[in-house]
């Protein structure tokens, strides 16, 4: 009886943060000062602390536990033919609540911080169409000009020689000299790891993601190896407390970018000329080819290998995973979605108005 209560009480406290998040993301300034900026700083170094050193994911097995837990539960009651729908209700509202709780205070709240442009100290204002074609010509001279600087010749496909191990041990050295320049970047305890579903993953659609609760980076280990290191940016950025996806490609572009390792430079040049593209393609179709035909031979081959890995592994299941997504990125105030991916070509149009490419 004393069990029950408790899912009564735990499926009320679940309303009760999900109207206190309604409240609290109306003051992001707060969030910004005294979580992301404060208790966050604490928990995630914890938790980088007590999982980093181990060489698995400790958030994927406890993602696995409870599927496993899930499933046991619902065979149970298919087999037993007993399915009281009060104590299941009162039950699952507890166990959500739970996680919900852990989410939120483990990292979910940095959803609610202010924006990277408010952190930064640049302008967010609307592009045109001249104003991307513009900065796409910019960003592909300086991809030319990088990856002829490590291949030497304009038509070969770069061939990285790090292995995927030294990429994530070395990635936080990336996040050392960016931070150098904006110290709210700073990264000790690194957690970066393959995820245990990798392959899974790559059906999905996704290159990586972190662990809310062991705050663990999991980077897909199939992903082609020249976009590997701004991968793991990426996933580093939602270390240090950044939630928003288009934020998190940025701030993974200006860490590659910032490396001293022209691998990694090359890399984040890539994925900013690949958003870029992308953009341009869906706005400014007649543009598209002849801003591709002006990329060095060697980097088409690069992204024309990117387009073949992910269309190898296409199939029905991604279109529902990337819904599914969406819809969680909606529900933690991210309105844009999983579309928001796309925002970080007007964060770079407007931070190279006052920076150097």
């Amino acid at each position: 009886m004393e069990l029950k209560k408790t899912y009564k009480i735990l499926t009320i406290l679940l309303v009760m943060q999900w109207a206190f998040i309604q409240i609290i993301s109306q003051y992001p300034e707060f969030i910004e000062q005294y979580y992301s900026n404060g208790l966050y700083l604490y928990i995630s170094k914890f938790n980088r602390i007590i999982f980093g050193w181990l060489p698995f994911s400790i958030g994927d097995i406890l993602y696995t536990m409870l599927g496993i837990i899930i499933i046991k539960g619902i065979f149970i009651s298919i087999k037993t033919k007993k399915l009281n729908f009060k104590n299941t209700f009162f039950k699952t509202g507890a166990i959500l609540s739970i996680l919900f709780f852990f989410f939120n205070f483990n990292w979910g709240l940095n959803y609610l911080r202010q924006p990277i442009t408010e952190i930064l100290g640049f302008e967010k204002t609307e592009y045109n169409s001249n104003e991307l074609i513009s900065f796409t010509k910019k960003l592909i001279l300086k991809s030319n000009q990088i990856h002829y600087i490590i291949a030497k010749n304009d038509t070969i496909l770069i061939e990285n020689n790090l292995t995927k191990q030294q990429i994530r041990e070395i990635s936080p050295l990336a996040y050392k000299q960016l931070e150098l320049k904006y110290p709210q970047f700073k990264f000790e305890n690194a957690s970066i790891k393959n995820s245990l579903f990798s392959i899974p993953l790559t059906y999905m659609g996704f290159a990586g993601y972190i662990n809310p609760i062991t705050n663990e980076a999991q980077v897909n280990s199939l992903i082609p190896k020249n976009s590997y290191p701004a991968t793991v940016c990426h996933e580093i950025a939602h270390q240090v407390g950044i939630g928003s996806e288009s934020e998190a490609n940025f701030v993974g572009y200006l860490a590659a970018t910032h490396s001293e390792n022209a691998n990694y430079k090359y890399a984040g040049y890539l994925m900013a000329t690949r958003y870029c593209l992308g953009e341009i393609y869906r706005t400014e179709p007649e543009q598209f080819d002849i801003l591709v035909a002006s990329l060095n031979k060697g980097i088409r081959k690069d992204l024309q290998n990117s387009q073949d890995f992910w269309a190898s592994y296409q199939n029905w299941s991604e279109k529902f995973f990337k819904i599914f997504y969406d819809s969680f990125l909606k529900a933690n105030m991210q309105k844009d979605g999983i579309k928001g991916y796309s925002k970080m070509v007007s964060l770079l149009i407007n931070y190279y108005k006052t920076e150097q490419l």
